[in-house]
């Protein structure tokens, strides 16, 4: 298996996230796996992020998440880097998830806040600590503290982390708060010019001008052109391009924001990669809803500019 260089920051560009489809029987297909991370393996990534929130990963088992990370590693062989998200609230969890990727020779790990428990200031620091000593591999750290009950990564934290542990190379920030992503930056730029920094969804045009390297995608597997087109003009300069993209973004993510991540397998579905329905408790989208969505993409110009099936 082809083995990358060692990554010393996160890669420019889009990192596209595999999501994870269901057998009729509730159970992981491996086949359909194998067809997502290739299509966006095809789609010009600089990275690939498995068993994130988008791919339910609340919703797998340790052993699925194990399986999932190893089988996009083996697919990918070096195509593309691969980042495996190891987080749970628990630590020896995350630990174990984070051994397992580097045994199976992922690039790059990364973690969340312990949510849930609400640990303080150095419950959380000694959280990160002990996973990133977990292992050699690179480190990104991950701040979502609206999802998370408000735990997330202080700028405090992440100065900490970066002066003890120079494997630590980004951060993606999904505050959606333009102060906290100006902050984490400002702190982490002062220790390592080319530190990481980068979005969880395609917030481009505030992202990347305000001093983010890349972006993490949501919708990569539905409208790649789409995806492609807005970081390119946003990286351009072509701003009033940009914006009626990042206008048509803002749409569709209101809709993905209701039962996610159940909206986004709805249009992978609609642009012609079938990927199952979300577990439980996530409910299927309704076929009423599924021709309103179709409908959308059509009106916005997404459905027939953007590439049917596998």
């Amino acid at each position: 298996m082809a083995k990358l260089p060692r990554l010393k920051s996160v890669p420019d560009g889009l990192i596209h996230c595999p999501i994870t489809p269901f057998t009729p029987d509730n159970e992981v297909d491996t086949d359909v796996f194998v067809k997502i991370v290739e299509f966006l393996l095809k789609q010009d990534a600089g990275a690939l992020c498995v068993n994130l929130h988008l791919a339910e990963s609340l919703n797998l088992t340790q052993e699925e998440r194990k399986l999932l990370a190893k089988l996009c590693v083996e697919v990918a062989d070096g195509r593309a880097p691969v980042i495996v998200n190891v987080a749970t609230p628990g630590t020896d969890l995350a630990i174990n998830l984070a051994r397992q990727a580097e045994e199976d020779g992922a690039d790059c790990i990364m973690t969340i806040a312990p949510y849930y428990w609400k640990p303080p200031e150095d419950g959380i620091y000694e959280h990160f600590a002990e996973i990133i000593q977990a292992t050699d591999l690179p480190f990104i750290g991950y701040n979502s503290p609206g999802i998370m009950d408000g735990i997330g990564i202080s700028p405090s934290n992440l100065t900490r982390m970066m002066e003890n542990f120079p494997q630590m190379i980004g951060i993606k920030d999904a505050s959606h708060n333009w102060e906290t992503f100006l902050e984490l930056g400002r702190a982490a730029r002062k220790i390592k010019p080319n530190f990481g920094l980068f979005v969880g969804t395609e917030w481009m045009i505030p992202s990347l001008t305000l001093g983010g390297n890349a972006c993490m995608s949501v919708f990569g597997g539905i409208a790649p052109n789409f995806v492609k087109s807005l970081y390119e003009e946003v990286k351009a300069g072509k701003l009033d391009r940009a914006l009626e993209k990042q206008f048509i973004y803002s749409e569709l993510y209101q809709i993905i924001k209701q039962e996610y991540p159940a909206p986004t397998k709805a249009m992978w579905e609609i642009m012609g990669r079938p990927v199952g329905a979300p577990r439980r408790p996530q409910r299927q989208v309704s076929p009423k809803a599924m021709k309103e969505l179709e409908a959308t993409l059509d009106r916005m110009g997404i459905l027939n500019s953007e590439p049917k099936g596998w």
